[in-house]
């Protein structure tokens, strides 16, 4: 085994870990559930085949269905967002995605936000919207959409810079 895939395996575990002992349990006034998990999800390298991506998000979704007992809605919003982020990465990232060439440490602040953004909002209203699975609560889907991007952008944000190497 080589030092990225250990450095994966170790990431895909502490998000679980951290998702389901801690993020899970917060739940501000209704609307604010953070989900960092998916920061596997969008920080997985864009050179490795789609199938992997794919597979792996399927996996990390029904982790996180099976400790938190929600029937596979994360399953589906993972594999939703692992399936749609090749457009994702070349709206964000532009010649830089065609050419292979993405390391989310060098990026410009401004591009990885709108990344980020972009997939944490089509997640939380996949993912809330089959929690509610009715249209006509779809306001409702929209609030738990927005707050809780928002909250789990920030997090995501903050534990990136956290861990982030630091390049001299």
């Amino acid at each position: 085994m080589n030092n990225t895939v250990f450095v994966h395996i170790t990431r895909f575990i502490s998000l679980v870990f951290l998702q389901v002992v801690l993020f899970s349990n917060i739940n501000f006034s209704g609307y604010i559930n953070p989900f960092v998990y998916i920061m596997f999800i969008a920080l997985f390298p864009v050179k490795n085949n789609r199938f992997i991506i794919i597979f792996l998000s399927f996996f990390l979704g029904l982790t996180i269905d099976l400790f938190s007992d929600t029937g596979g809605i994360h399953a589906a919003a993972c594999v939703f967002i692992a399936y749609i982020r090749p457009v994702i990465l070349k709206f964000s990232f532009g010649v830089i995605y065609e050419h292979q060439t993405i390391k989310f440490n060098t990026v410009e602040f401004g591009e990885k936000l709108t990344y980020l953004t972009i997939l944490t909002f089509l997640h939380h209203f996949v993912l809330f919207f089959l929690e509610m699975f009715s249209v006509s609560k779809i306001i409702l889907v929209l609030q738990k959409t927005l707050f809780s991007s928002i909250f789990t952008i920030l997090l995501i944000l903050i534990i990136t810079i956290i861990f982030s190497k630091k390049t001299k």
